[in-house]
Formats: structure tokens, sequence, C-alpha cells
């Protein structure tokens, strides 16, 4: 089942396991595209919509590290994610877990693949494992297709820059 589809952007909700699937090209190779998860002055240029800014509070993206970041508007706190990086190796695999405001005692694991394409470029496919469908479908319903799909332009517009 597509929850959301544009011509760059597609999102998908398992119908059978709680997983959503966010599948995105990059006209970037998978080293820079890489860099811009896990490096954190990269990281903050790009997530979420262009009405909200990110503050890290913890970050280090290593194999075994922890972040913690809280998405803001203007001064008003929106939602604040933790977790932990479980597998960190550039420039083709990404595992964390994430806990947010809101979601209980639960965590989602992500699992992010950077797929080099010819031509330079880069096919990230975002995994996410979520404990319940409830917790799936609250997710979905959250809004989180327009933040991805606008911070993924954001991060379009930052490696075109170079």
């Amino acid at each position: 089942m597509t929850t959301t589809a544009t011509p760059e952007t597609r999102i998908e909700a398992d119908a059978a396991v709680p997983v959503i699937r966010i599948v995105r090209e990059f006209d970037a190779p998978p080293e820079r595209v890489f860099r811009a998860f896990t490096d954190p002055e990269v990281f903050v240029r790009w997530l979420g919509p262009d009405t909200t800014s990110v503050r890290l509070d913890k970050w280090d993206a290593v194999s075994g590290g922890s972040y913690r970041y809280t998405m803001l508007r203007g001064t008003e706190e929106l939602v604040t994610f933790w977790g932990s990086f479980h597998e960190v190796r550039s420039p083709d695999r990404l595992v964390q877990t994430q806990s947010m405001d809101g979601m209980g005692d639960g965590a989602i694991l992500n699992t992010l693949t950077f797929e080099a394409l010819p031509d330079g470029r880069t096919r990230l496919t975002d995994m996410t494992l979520v404990d319940s469908f409830e917790g799936r479908d609250m997710i979905l319903s959250s809004g989180m297709d327009e933040g991805v799909i606008a911070g993924y332009k954001k991060l379009d517009e930052l490696l075109a820059a170079g």
C-alpha cells in the first residue's frame, strides 16, 4: 500500500508488517548523501520543512554512539527525538534506533541503505520498523511525509551546491 508518492520520493506502508519504506534518489554519490545523515553540521541544515529548525543536544554518529535533537518552530519545541547509532558504515549503511516524544516506551528501528547508481547518483532506502501497526499509523498520520519530502528537497539543494 503506497502512502505518499511524488516524482522524487516514495513512502510506502507495508500491509503485512509495521514498516514504513521511503525510497529517494539523489544527484550525488553515496559518500556525500551518507555524510548528510551523519555530519551534524550538514544534518541540521536539511532536516524537516522550511518552517522548522533543529537543535542538536547530542550527536555521536559512530557505531555505538547516540543522539538527541529537538525540532523547533521559532522558539517553540515541536518534538524531541533520541536514539542510538547501531551501525555506521560509510558510505552504504546506517542503522539506528529512534524514540520520540509522544511515542510512549516504544522505539523504531531505521535501516538506511545508500546504493550507488550510474552517473554518480544514489538511491536511499529508509526502512523503518515500528513495534505496532498503531505506532506506524500514528507516524504516518503525523505529517511526517510533508517533513520528509520538504527535507529531501532542501538536501537536493545542499548536494547541488557542493
